[in-house]
């Protein structure tokens, strides 16, 4: 039987399974319906709109106070993926699907999450530090607005997918496209520019997101990914709750070659379209750059064969 045609469709688009840039998506967009149905709910009863702020919005945002902070520490997680405004939840959005796309077509679906994670992190981690330390900061520290949005973790989407590949390029048909160094230094002079508002303390926050996501990469490329324990923290809570639907480390050879239910030399009539399948599979998990040479050059000769 003769090979069948490369598959193009196995790419990682948004309705697959295990895509983690649609999980931010869900995640990000059910809060803000959740927290606009609450509000609407406060308007129709004629409640006074401090009183949404104070008993739910406050709830889910990061305070500046650290003694408020100390009794709501979930906050520090909750503040990346919460917004109020319809166009702040859509610029936010916009972004993280321009970098966070990019960056999981070449990383796969295992490093998305753990550097949004990261960024959300440590950019509040600095806002509340920047407020509370800083004394141009401090004296305004009682009108100072709490940190909501993703732009800290979108920040070090941004500078993490820039830092794997500067030369990438957008808009292909804009004279060969646009490098998406480009885009990012637009991206962070947006969030400079507030350095030297009364936002000082966003900007900061946002801009340290953006270092966070730089130095997971260059970690990465020596060879140990922080964001590992994350994905074996969510294995296992998967097969806590899925028994029958195990992770296991087999490789691909074992998968392939060294099944018990099959005789060890037996024929199979479609076992190129079978690694095929493997290698996209493990694209989408890894990766590109993550594949050997000989898987290259197997993707190569299966785009030919098309």
């Amino acid at each position: 039987m003769s090979p069948q045609p490369f598959k193009t469709g196995r790419n990682i688009l948004l309705g697959q399974d295990n895509n983690a840039l649609v999980f931010l998506f869900a995640v990000n967009m059910i809060l803000f319906v959740i927290i606009t149905f609450i509000k609407t709910v406060y308007y129709l009863s004629d409640i006074p709109e401090e009183f949404f702020y104070k008993q739910i919005l406050n709830w889910f945002t990061l305070p500046v106070m650290p003694d408020t902070f100390l009794t709501r520490p979930w906050t520090l997680i909750t503040h990346m993926f919460t917004h109020q405004g319809v166009w702040h939840l859509i610029s936010n959005c916009l972004w993280l699907w321009c970098f966070g796309y990019i960056m999981q077509d070449l990383t796969g679906n295992n490093k998305l999450i753990p550097v949004y994670l990261y960024g959300g992190f440590v950019g509040g981690l600095v806002f509340l530090l920047g407020n509370n330390l800083v004394p141009v900061l401090e004296r305004n520290l009682a009108v100072t607005a709490p940190m909501m949005g993703a732009g800290a973790s979108i920040m070090a989407l941004a500078i993490a997918t820039t830092t794997l590949a500067p030369d990438y390029r957008i808009f292909p048909l804009i004279n060969g496209g646009i490098p998406l160094w480009v885009l990012t230094l637009i991206f962070v002079a947006i969030d400079f520019a507030t350095l030297a508002t009364g936002n000082a303390g966003i900007g900061a926050g946002h801009l340290a997101g953006g270092m966070a996501g730089y130095l997971y990469i260059r970690q990465l490329r020596r060879g140990q990914d922080w964001g590992a324990w994350m994905i074996r923290l969510v294995n296992w809570l998967d097969d806590l709750f899925s028994p029958d639907k195990k992770h296991n480390s087999r490789s691909t050879r074992e998968k392939l070659y060294y099944r018990s239910d099959r005789k060890p030399y037996e024929k199979i009539s479609n076992i190129t379209q079978q690694k095929l399948d493997e290698i996209l599979d493990k694209i989408n998990q890894e990766g590109y750059q993550l594949l050997t040479d000989e898987e290259k050059e197997f993707l190569k000769r299966a785009g030919s064969d098309e």
